[in-house]
């Protein structure tokens, strides 16, 4: 099994060359972890849950594990399971009175004792990440149709909810990154569909992206890298240049190959932001092993000598993917 060593990934991170292939993902799944780990009892219990990721990203090669503090949430209404979820159900927000009678969370009340618990193997840290991001999250209390209206019938009461869900956010980033487990942290929070933005740019940079700038400000004043993970197409409007620019992320996450193929990105912005992962979803179920083999080594070897780059899915490894697949694409980084 390799040694994990954080440092790696902080090159990375830096734009600079590890000191091997290194890989990135945002998380795994627990049907996986258990593959990984060869532990196929049932884990129901917060911690054991926690650790058995972290021993599963450990054996699987990665430097580091994801965390998210469990207890630390927005609470929204009943949401509907099944395999398409509408992006209104939930919503418990339809105006001023349902605000004012809404209780936020608060970092500073939540008990982060289980982060000391945590069991990481030698040379490992974990990168936080929050229970959705802030767009997510106004999109979850509010209704997307509601903010979408919202927007031009009632910017005020749209402006109190991204600040509210901001200053919470920020809060939880500013305790738990207090710990030194921590090496850096995502700030997860999909921005777009596959062809625009989930609203105007104009509203993205009114509403999202000066928070998330305090996020990544608040981050590196804290000694930790700061990940962008977003879905969609923020490219053709621009919007990724805030990302770059405005926001200032270390590193962005997620990749579709009908929006923007990782290895154009990594063309198109070598040297200005690191990349990570983008190994298309679609791709890394449907096609063979050694497809996927192939793709994964000529992806690290187009970064060999540039950096910058950490290998990994476009987004990440729900139940669906076959692990055969999965391991083709690890394997690239490790056989070496």
């Amino acid at each position: 099994m390799r040694k994990p060593d954080f440092e790696n990934l902080e090159k990375v991170l830096s734009c600079e060359t590890p000191d091997r292939p290194t890989l990135f993902e945002f998380f795994l799944n627990p049907e996986l972890d258990r593959i990984i780990t060869g532990r196929r009892n049932a884990v129901q219990e917060s911690l054991s849950e926690i650790n058995l990721a972290v021993e599963a990203f450990a054996a699987a090669g990665y430097d580091y594990a994801t965390f998210c503090l469990p207890g630390f949430r927005f609470n929204r209404g009943v949401r509907k399971s099944a395999q398409t979820v509408s992006l209104n159900d939930g919503a418990v927000i339809l105006n001023r009175k349902d605000f004012d009678s809404f209780t936020w969370p608060d970092a500073g009340k939540i008990d982060f004792s289980i982060v000391r618990k945590v069991e990481l193997k030698p040379g490992m840290k974990l990168i936080a990440y929050t229970p959705d991001g802030l767009l997510e999250n106004v999109i979850g209390l509010m209704g997307y149709d509601n903010l979408c209206v919202s927007l031009y019938d009632d910017p005020e009461l749209v402006g109190k909810i991204f600040d509210n869900v901001g200053k919470a956010l920020l809060a939880y980033y500013d305790r738990i990154l207090d710990f030194d487990i921590f090496g850096a942290a995502i700030c997860n929070d999909d921005w777009g569909f596959n062809s625009m933005p989930l609203i105007s740019p104009e509203f993205m940079r009114k509403y999202v992206v000066p928070w998330s700038a305090e996020f990544v400000r608040l981050i590196h004043s804290k000694g930790k890298k700061a990940i962008q993970h977003s879905c969609g197409n923020i490219y053709d409007c621009g919007l990724f240049e805030d990302v770059v620019n405005v926001c200032r992320f270390d590193a962005h996450h997620s990749f579709e190959d009908k929006i923007l193929p990782v290895e154009d990105a990594y063309e198109r912005y070598c040297g200005r932001i690191c990349l990570l992962g983008g190994i298309d979803m679609d791709f890394l179920c449907r096609s063979t092993p050694e497809q996927i083999k192939e793709r994964s080594l000529r992806m690290l070897e187009r970064a060999k000598s540039r950096g910058g780059y950490a290998l990994g899915s476009g987004n990440s490894i729900p139940e669906y993917v076959p692990p055969q697949n999965y391991f083709a694409m690890t394997s690239a980084a490790l056989q070496g």
